[in-house]
């Protein structure tokens, strides 16, 4: 089964699916270590570690599909992709919904606002009108593929022209197709519930929780309980990482070793078991046999 069917099924269950932020290979195949069902690739998250730059629309289309193509190449678990605002207008939305999906999109995430976009939870956000969004919802569809490729759209509208206009966005994105929907930095519980609401057994719900972000934190759970079948956590693991990497980068400097902090890391040899290097290793050395290479052994 392909992971887009996969995740398409997934979603379709009453248990809410938990999905990690992640920006790398590595990061989704500790993901999926960990034992979770699938992963999020974060656009933020991309900006914050490729580039070190905020999330203010910096990252190109090539640089994402090329991204998502190493960590297709190292799991198999299905993968959300935050495609922005798919680049363009209409016609480019259909070029990065072809490339996301040929290099292993499962679920393709585009929002409503104008070029060039900033993160939910920023302020000063601008739209392109709900007509350009339901066409680019539209094209995104009809470009895909394979129909269990996923389209999630998302609307930005509450911090831009209010929550009434976000839940006119929205049911015109359902309208129009979309096969999951986003409603992006809802500011209190009033308004999860009443999306909730609004929405309930018309479409499946995704909602992003951002540590110190405008939406209230709450536990998968708790969301679950009120309606939701996505719940993503897009830069917490660079959160934790950069506040790990300050305390290392600190602890170096002021002692000159690693010694004192080898409890908090993976020592060589396990981070070479984690990857994998001795089965690797093998198989190069299988393949170096070359005529005696059977390839039924």
């Amino acid at each position: 089964m392909s992971p887009q069917k996969i995740l398409r099924n997934r979603i379709g269950q009453n248990k809410i699916l938990i999905t990690p932020g992640i920006f790398d290979a590595f990061g989704a195949m500790m993901a999926e270590r960990a034992g979770f069902e699938a992963i999020y690739l974060s656009g933020a998250s991309i900006a914050y570690t490729k580039l070190g730059r905020p999330d203010i629309g910096l990252v190109t289309l090539d640089e994402l599909a090329s991204v998502v193509g190493t960590i297709r190449e190292r799991t198999d678990i299905p993968i959300i992709v935050d495609a922005d605002t798919g680049f363009g207008n209409a016609l480019n939305v259909q070029r990065a919904v072809r490339l996301l999906e040929r290099n292993g999109a499962s679920a393709i995430q585009l929002e409503d606002q104008s070029l060039p976009k900033r993160c939910g939870h920023l302020d000063g956000k601008t739209l392109i009108t709900k007509d350009e969004m339901t066409g680019k919802v539209q094209a995104a569809l009809d470009a895909r593929r394979d129909k269990d490729t996923i389209i999630v759209a998302r609307t930005d509208a509450i911090a831009v022209e209010g929550y009434d206009s976000a839940m006119d966005r929205a049911f015109g994105y359902f309208e129009a197709g979309a096969d999951v929907l986003f409603i992006e930095a809802m500011q209190n519980t009033e308004q999860i519930t009443d999306a909730v609401e609004k929405f309930r057994g018309k479409i499946p719900l995704l909602v992003n929780m951002v540590e110190g972000g405008k939406t209230p934190m709450a536990p998968a759970s708790e969301l679950e309980k009120k309606g939701f079948s996505i719940v993503i956590f897009p830069g917490a693991l660079v959160r934790v990482l950069a506040q790990a990497a300050e305390n290392y980068f600190n602890s170096l400097l002021k002692h000159g070793s690693t010694l004192n902090y080898q409890s908090e890391m993976f020592d060589f040899d396990e981070l070479n078991e984690l990857l994998g290097t001795d089965k690797m290793l093998e198989l190069g050395n299988r393949y170096a046999g070359g005529a005696n290479y059977n390839a039924k052994s």
